[in-house]
């Protein structure tokens, strides 16, 4: 995880993906003729996931140490090191039957890699992700920060292709580089994708430093589908979790959320102190630091807890599983407009209109919002959905690290409150000046 004085400002997504409705907790699958009450859908059946092996998962983590000791002690960006993590992580999804692509950056005067891997099948407009930095400090290994995180995604990976797993959503892994020095690989993977190919991500899940010496158990509060799924098995097992605040905006999905994407993840702490609350609920030493290694010489493999790398771990797998598997959302009766509208630069907001009628009730829950702004610096722009009462609901935020163009993505928000009848608007504004652009289209999907 990056140090705190990178730290960009919080932004809070309402956001809440179809799939919340399907979120089950616990390992148990559920029966695919499991009963219903009248007028009303069975659940979609979801696979229960494997128990990932602890031993699995340190096995990885003695072999970052072990390249970090051959390479100078530490595995960070643009030493050898890192590119030997790299080389390591590839082989073995190699040999599991992924496609891995390793994409070069440069940053600091050095090359930098990204490791993708994606697993054969699934839908291609539905791809689930799931992520950690690879990298560490220049000052150690980088265990727990973050080798814990690589290791569980690495082992629940090679869990997929051990299961030979058949899911609905296309799968993808990756293993990010030069987070340390402000989450530059991610950003990089984010701002080359294709505007289409950045629409097709249904979530991204981040782990980073999932094994601390003094743990807590914390989640992502974005995408409260995938927030759901981790709490909900988290409270399966007993354990209660906190809402992740120390590490937000400073690790990689960041880069992730400030495009639009819905984003979740686990934490067990850094440099904050564990409080005698969290103490009596989690055990550990209360006045003490979650990592008193964090960034340092110590960060070793003996600065691991078993008990909160093996959940964090399991709990990963239950998410890809729950998430992946899940049938697909059927299509839904679409609104549209494709009347332009041109955003001022740095001026105020415009909005376009489009009006639903013929419907009953309220606005379903996961209401998508597909939208098509053509812009030249995307990061300038804020993006709201309007009700019919005028309740604005936020698709996104300005970002100054955004700099890629356009805005091509599907937003799901929760309008259940609202009439679905009436008149629906798109607010943009364009923050900053010296660019162009207009709302090309948008379209709802009831």
């Amino acid at each position: 995880m990056t140090s705190s004085t990178s730290r960009p400002s919080r932004t809070v997504s309402r956001r809440v993906t179809a799939v919340a409705a399907v979120a089950l907790a616990g390992l148990l699958a559920v029966p695919a003729a499991s009963a219903a009450a009248p007028g009303r859908a069975a659940a979609p059946a979801v696979l229960a996931a494997p128990d990932i092996p602890l031993a699995g998962v340190k096995a990885h983590l003695a072999q970052f140490q072990s390249i970090a000791n051959a390479n100078g002690g530490n595995r960070a960006h643009g030493r050898t090191g890192y590119r030997a993590s790299i080389d390591y992580v590839k082989a073995k999804l190699d040999a599991a039957g992924f496609t891995t692509t390793v994409q070069q950056f440069t940053s600091s005067g050095s090359t930098g890699y990204n490791l993708v891997a994606d697993w054969p099948g699934g839908d291609p407009d539905q791809v689930l992700m799931a992520g950690a930095h690879l990298d560490s400090v220049t000052s150690g290994a980088g265990i727990n920060d973050n080798g814990s995180g690589s290791a569980a995604v690495l082992e629940t990976a090679l869990a997929v292709s051990r299961a030979q797993l058949q899911p609905t959503k296309h799968l993808r892994f990756a293993w990010w580089g030069a987070e340390e020095l402000g989450l530059v690989g991610s950003k990089y993977y984010v701002n080359n994708l294709p505007t289409a190919e950045r629409a097709r991500i249904s979530g991204y899940i981040n782990l980073d430093m999932v094994g601390s010496p003094n743990p807590g158990y914390f989640v992502y509060d974005d995408d409260p589908a995938i927030e759901k799924v981790f709490k909900d098995w988290y409270a399966g097992i007993g354990v209660p979790t906190e809402i992740e605040t120390e590490g937000d905006g400073r690790s990689d999905h960041a880069s992730f959320k400030n495009v639009g994407i819905p984003v979740g993840g686990l934490f067990t702490g850094a440099s904050r102190t564990k409080t005698s609350a969290q103490a009596s609920k989690w055990g550990g030493t209360a006045g003490q630091a979650f990592d008193r290694c964090y960034h340092s010489s110590c960060d070793t493999t003996a600065n691991i807890n078993d008990t909160a790398l093996d959940r964090n771990s399991d709990a990963l797998a239950h998410a890809v599983w729950t998430l992946g598997t899940v049938d697909p959302v059927p299509p839904g009766e679409v609104y549209e407009t494709t009347t332009d509208v041109a955003i001022p630069d740095n001026g105020a907001a415009v909005t376009s209109s489009l009006t639903v009628s013929g419907r009953t009730g309220n606005a379903p829950a996961a209401l998508r919002v597909g939208v098509d702004i053509k812009h030249t610096w995307r990061g300038d722009l804020v993006v709201d959905l309007l009700a019919p009462d005028g309740t604005a609901y936020r698709l996104k935020n300005s970002s100054g690290s955004d700099s890629a163009d356009n805005v091509v993505a599907t937003y799901t928000v929760d309008a259940s409150s609202e009439a679905a009848n009436g008149t629906w608007r798109l607010r943009v504004q364009d923050v900053a000046a010296q660019d162009t652009g207009y709302i090309d289209s948008w379209r709802l999907t009831f």
